[in-house]
């Protein structure tokens, strides 16, 4: 099955589904698959996409997810920040019988545009049927009140090509058409083994499962850093739309997926060209500054849908020093240009 035929987003389900009295998403080799998307409705000029305007859209993400931090990267990075709004739920899952994102980090308890308290509701308002889990990232019309994409697969696609009126000048070009066959089978590639082979083995219910994930993972990442050796970014001396979906992977590996998912066999920061290269994006704009390691931590340790038998002990791991993010890493010499941040523009 294909990643875009996948459509899938944060979480997984842990409530039981009552025929097979296990948690939703786990099949019955106890391996981990994820629900497909509901709203994969796209953007565009056509009379069945939702029309590409400024100020209509608010987009709705969590700091913790990785699926919805890559949208806030492009969204950052495209200067698309100016024209589609931005909506924060908590790292922490709400305790109220149901897996959900609340807005408990702003006043009332409550998205100040949409007035909402859990994304849920917004789902329901657009849905009243809709029986699955609510996700993130997930695209909101303001005036309709209604959820209108929460394809997170495409949607920093969309923001690359027919948001494009709306980039800031000068904006990157993060999906360059010549290349945008070889990004898409690579990012494919790379969701399957590494974005959503964390989960696979955080999330599997047997110990073939599990293994199978793992060493799938692992394989996938020593060829990532054999190809890391010697291009400074996936695809060269420029920033690609690939590079922003295998990062918000790589930023979370050690602080969450290595003990929290059992992704135990070596930290990002044992190999050499994987964690210069995270560095290396960390310290790009756009990057860094839209990753909340706190917020990371959080989900990933404390919350009630990735550890349920330890809800009523939480700890928080106290490390790792996150100014090592901040060092020096030397990828340069793999460019052809002096340019500090590959940001290749339109």
């Amino acid at each position: 099955m294909s990643d875009k035929d996948q459509q899938v987003s944060c979480q997984i389900n842990i409530q039981p589904n009552e025929s097979a009295k296990k948690p939703a998403e786990i099949s019955k080799d106890g391996s981990f698959k994820r629900q497909v998307n509901r709203f994969t409705t796209p953007f565009g000029e056509k009379a069945d996409e939702w029309p590409v305007e400024a100020n209509r859209y608010r987009l709705i993400w969590s700091a913790a997810c990785p699926w919805a931090h890559r949208s806030v990267i492009v969204r950052k990075v495209l200067g698309l920040d100016q024209v589609i709004s931005l909506g924060a739920v908590s790292p922490m899952r709400p305790q109220i019988g149901r897996v959900d994102w609340a807005f408990s980090l702003d006043a009332e308890e409550k998205d100040p545009v949409l007035g909402i308290q859990y994304v849920s509701d917004i789902y329901k308002k657009t849905d009243p049927n809709y029986d699955g889990r609510p996700t993130v990232p997930v695209m909101v019309d303001v005036e309709k009140q209604q959820a209108v994409n929460n394809d997170y697969f495409t949607l920093t696609n969309s923001f690359e090509t027919v948001w494009a009126p709306f980039h800031k000048k000068n904006a990157p070009d993060l999906y360059p058409e010549h290349l945008r066959k070889e990004i898409d089978a690579l990012s494919e590639t790379i969701f399957h083994d590494v974005n959503n082979g964390v989960y696979k083995c955080g999330f599997a219910a047997s110990q073939e499962a599990y293994e199978e994930a793992y060493d799938q993972l692992f394989a996938r990442l020593d060829e990532l850093e054999e190809r890391l050796s010697t291009k400074r970014f996936l695809f060269g001396d420029y920033i690609t739309d690939t590079d922003v979906r295998f990062y918000t992977t790589l930023v979370r590996f050690d602080i969450a997926y290595y003990n929290a998912f059992n992704t135990n066999k070596k930290l990002i920061r044992e190999y050499p060209n994987l964690w210069g290269y995270a560095r290396d994006l960390y310290q790009t704009p756009g990057f860094g500054e839209t990753t909340d390691f706190d917020a990371i931590k959080r989900h990933y340790h404390l919350s009630i849908t990735i550890n349920p038998d330890k809800s009523d002990t939480p700890i928080l791991p106290k490390g790792p020093e996150l100014s090592v993010w901040e060092s020096s890493h030397d990828r340069e010499r793999l460019s052809k240009t002096n340019e500090k941040y590959l940001l290749r523009a339109e």
